[in-house]
């Protein structure tokens, strides 16, 4: 790379090497940064049109190939758990050969998870479909991971806001993807499949997309070069290479990876906060959505107003993103943390005392989404600045994982929850999972945010 450190004749200047190479270095982090957060926001937005038109679809498809309503359930809970599996596994390799390759196989994998689904589409077989959805959790897994690609090159007055312009620009596939079901169901007519498969045709369509600007345009890979502009800075650019650019780190094997991740966040405070408000964040937001639409519907709520109501949800999850982040850059990610734990409280209550109040239901459930949106951007932040380079990837792909996990749990406890104490019930269940959070972050040593 041009303008970096040169060969030196002597220690005076081998000194003064290391400085002149980190202010070169810095300055074309900051031009890479800005070409990353297009990329990644450009990809997220054609990708995420594949995720969007697949929310309902599989479950669709999955109850009319198996004519079973309980199977038809397992198509989201196999998305969900793909997601959970994958999810360290792509971060560790984004840590050993780059976010652009760790990404990108995401995207071909939940590629080759469409593919599976209109195979059993055409054989007229549910297990296909269900293993393709299996396979789709790796476009969820790398969509979650795509925002911490926007933070690894990030200073620290721009790293929230970095991370949530990707994802903000999540809302738009979030938005067209749904809407794809009308002519999808016409393409797969024409085609000979069942209607509910036609959205999958472009969901293949739009993970190739999104493959396609990760490894074409994700150049030089951020992490790596993040890795390298740390290395500058502590004076250490390993075998003589330029600060700008470095070899890739060596791979962890992968049963130490999970071992490892786990010491690192449990050897800061801040870390485990920020660990701890993505997982048990999820898992408020989920359990309650879950089961949202069934409350207004036994209240008497009109289909619109359930479509209105998870619209709305959606919006208080993406859409004030860039202001959130903004928000945590200028008053701290604890403090937006604990903001996004007051505005879930604020969720149940008025969403759990509503009963055939749909207007506090819709209220309710606004807030839910933006109280995950607040502990999302800020916890995601907090937990990427609080470890080493080196050690990021894979504490982060676990926070994903775990973060899967729980919202797939909350999901599945979520039913039963409301059988037995009502929907009021598991929103004051949900409160409670509020409160190790609140706990944490009020701790003195995990207010210490890096």
């Amino acid at each position: 790379m041009s303008g970096t450190a040169q060969a030196s004749n002597g220690p005076a200047e081998e000194r003064g090497a290391a400085p002149a190479a980190t202010a070169v270095d810095r300055a074309t982090a900051a031009l890479v940064q800005r070409r990353t957060v297009r990329v990644l926001m450009s990809a997220q937005i054609v990708a995420g049109i594949g995720i969007g038109s697949t929310l309902s679809s599989g479950a669709l498809l999955v109850g009319r190939l198996s004519g079973s309503e309980v199977a038809a359930g397992f198509a989201t809970t196999s998305a969900t758990l793909g997601a959970a599996l994958l999810g360290i596994p792509l971060a560790a390799l984004s840590r050993s050969r780059g976010r652009r390759v760790g990404l990108g196989c995401g995207w071909l994998i939940a590629t080759a998870g469409t593919l599976l689904v209109l195979l059993g589409a055409a054989l007229g077989r549910a297990e296909p479909v269900l293993a393709g959805t299996l396979l789709l959790g790796a476009g969820t897994a790398a969509n979650l991971q795509s925002r911490y690609a926007a933070a690894d090159l990030a200073d620290d007055g721009n790293r929230a806001r970095a991370l949530s312009l990707v994802v903000w620009s999540t809302t738009v596939g979030s938005v067209i993807g749904p809407n794809l079901s009308g002519p999808g169901e016409s393409v797969a007519h024409a085609l000979g499949l069942p209607g509910e498969s036609g959205t999958f045709l472009f969901s293949a369509v739009a993970f190739l997309g999104g493959w396609a600007l990760i490894w074409f345009r994700l150049r030089p890979d951020p992490l790596h070069l993040a890795a390298a502009l740390a290395r500058a800075e502590s004076g250490h650019t390993g075998d003589g290479a330029t600060a700008g650019m470095s070899t890739p780190p060596a791979p962890a094997r992968f049963t130490t990876r999970t071992a490892d991740a786990l010491r690192h966040v449990r050897a800061s405070p801040a870390a485990l906060l920020g660990l701890l408000s993505l997982v048990l964040g999820h898992a408020v937001m989920v359990s309650v959505m879950t089961m949202t639409p069934v409350h207004l519907a036994h209240h008497g709520a009109a289909l619109s107003v359930v479509g209105f109501t998870v619209s709305l949800h959606i919006a208080g999850m993406y859409a004030l993103s860039p202001l959130i982040g903004r928000l945590a850059d200028r008053i701290g990610r604890v403090r937006v943390i604990l903001a996004g734990q007051a505005v879930y409280l604020g969720a149940a209550v008025l969403a759990g005392t509503a009963g055939a109040a749909h207007w506090a239901t819709v209220t309710g459930l606004f807030l839910l989404g933006l109280g995950w949106s607040c502990v999302t951007i800020a916890g995601s932040t907090l937990l990427t600045e609080s470890l080493a380079t080196e050690q990021r990837s894979e504490v982060q792909g676990l926070a994903d994982t775990l973060m899967n996990l729980a919202g797939a749990l909350g999901g599945a406890l979520a039913g039963t929850t409301v059988a037995l104490i009502g929907y009021g019930g598991l929103n004051a269940a949900a409160a409670v999972l509020v409160l190790p959070v609140i706990v944490l972050a009020l701790a003195p040593r995990a207010r210490t945010e890096r």
